[in-house]
């Protein structure tokens, strides 16, 4: 059984949002009231529609930013009770890929500069080791040793977010957050990049927090779902089961626009009608029960709980009548 690696239990982060010089400020609840767990060398995807905080808890996990409530333990340490020594002790363990390869290397650095820079900041190695340790790195990743002094724009999009990734896992971190690290990618590429971490995370034992809109590519890495939307965790489970049997109508209809080459493997539910509503004005009850075809007066007036339901966590009223 896999230790538990960071865990969050009712994170919330809100944003103030200006109106007009003559309304009040409106406040988006980018999170609200978020509980998971990360366990060790595994992976758990989050998925969603854009805006339903998927990069807000990606900047909270990786300690970019500290949350409005709620607990965010690493390594059984409570990150907010943490002191600057632990807090500096813990940053190197929990790194992050950026979805753009094009545009998260730094264009006038050579590559082995880029790789290096971590262990300036953390370690206390000397030039001769920093360089043996970005070569071996490389290597790993399937660069190879000439590239050791060449700039970003000599590489393709496949070969950056490989260089992304070296340079992430540099630090020997527990844990990498990975921002929809195959979007800007080829779907030629793709399959390459997501085979090159699953194969790190076999040699190396990291844990990932997948972040994706792609449920082809989640079923693919993912251990454990969780699907959000508006702020809020609407299902949560291991990847199969919430593949083959999900609970929760929002699931259903994310699976339904998913292509399939496997006629059976299709979902026949309706996808989603409708946008979702404003998160400066969230409706009361479900935040899904305006686009839902199974919403009833009860999801109109009240906040649906998680609850386990098949053997996963699903927030839904009527989750049993989804299914």
């Amino acid at each position: 059984m896999s230790e538990t690696l960071f865990e969050a239990r009712d994170l919330t982060r809100h944003y103030s949002v200006s109106r007009g010089p003559l309304r009040a400020k409106a406040v988006v609840r980018a999170l609200d009231g978020v509980s998971f767990g990360v366990m060790a060398g595994r992976t758990l995807a989050v998925v969603g529609e854009s805006g339903c905080g998927k990069s807000t808890l990606a900047r909270q996990i990786t300690m970019l930013e500290s949350p409005t409530s709620g607990s965010l333990t690493l390594e059984g340490i409570a990150l907010a009770d943490a002191s600057k020594t632990q807090l500096a002790q813990l940053r190197p363990k929990v790194q992050m890929v950026f979805q753009n390869p094009y545009a998260s290397l730094n264009p006038r650095k050579r590559i082995g500069s880029m790789l290096e820079e971590p262990l300036k900041i953390h370690t206390r190695l000397d030039a001769t080791e920093r360089a043996n340790k970005a070569r071996e790195m490389m290597a790993r990743v399937g660069l190879r040793p000439e590239h050791y002094d060449r700039y970003p724009h000599m590489f393709s999009g496949g070969q950056r977010q490989r260089i992304a990734i070296a340079r992430a896992l540099m630090t020997g971190p527990r844990l990498v957050v990975a921002d929809e690290p195959v979007s800007a990618l080829d779907v030629s590429i793709q399959a390459q990049v997501l085979n090159l971490l699953m194969d790190l995370q076999r040699d190396t034992g990291v844990a990932y927090v997948f972040i994706s809109h792609n449920l082809a590519v989640v079923e693919h890495i993912a251990d454990v779902v969780m699907v959000m939307y508006l702020g809020r965790v609407v299902e949560h489970g291991p990847t199969r089961a919430v593949f083959e049997q999900p609970r929760h109508p929002y699931t259903q209809a994310l699976l339904a626009a998913t292509p399939r080459l496997d006629p059976a493997a299709r979902q026949t539910r309706a996808i989603a009608i409708g946008e979702p509503p404003s998160p400066l004005a969230p409706p009361p009850g479900c935040a899904y029960a305006g686009r839902c075809p199974l919403a009833q007066s009860l999801c109109h007036e009240q906040v649906p709980l998680l609850r386990e339901v098949g053997g996963h966590r699903v927030a839904c009223h009527f989750a049993s009548d989804a299914a």
